[in-house]
C-alpha cells in the first residue's frame, strides 16, 4: 500500500498547491470586482464553471457529480471570500471618509 499512499499524498500536494493558487487568484479577482462594482456572484458563470468542470472530469473518465459536488463547495467559499474582501475593503474606505 505504501507506494499508492505516496502517489496519493503527491496528488494531494498537487491539489493544495493548485487550490492555493487558485484562491491567490479569487483574492485579486475580489479586489478588481469592488473596484468596478461588480458583484461576487454571478449565476451564468459559477454554471458555466461547473458544467465545463463536469465534461472534463467525464472526458477524463472520472465523475462529473464528484466535480460538481466539489465546485459547489469550491465556488461557495470563493463568492464568501469575494464577499469577505469587498466588506473588508469597503469599511476601510469608509473609514478612510469618515
Amino acid at each position: 500500500m505504501k507506494p499508492y499512499r505516496e502517489r496519493i499524498d503527491a496528488l494531494d500536494d498537487q491539489i493544495v498547491d493548485l487550490l492555493s493558487a487558485r484562491e491567490a487568484v479569487i483574492k485579486e479577482v475580489a479586489h478588481i470586482k469592488v473596484k468596478h462594482d461588480i458583484p461576487a456572484v454571478i449565476q451564468s458563470r459559477i454554471d458555466e464553471v461547473k458544467t465545463r468542470c463536469m465534461k472534463r472530469a467525464e472526458e477524463q473518465g472520472a465523475s462529473p457529480e464528484i466535480i460538481e459536488e466539489l465546485y459547489t463547495h469550491l465556488i461557495k467559499f470563493s463568492c464568501d471570500l469575494e464577499d469577505k474582501i469587498s466588506a473588508q475593503i469597503k469599511a476601510t474606505t469608509d473609514e478612510l471618509s469618515a
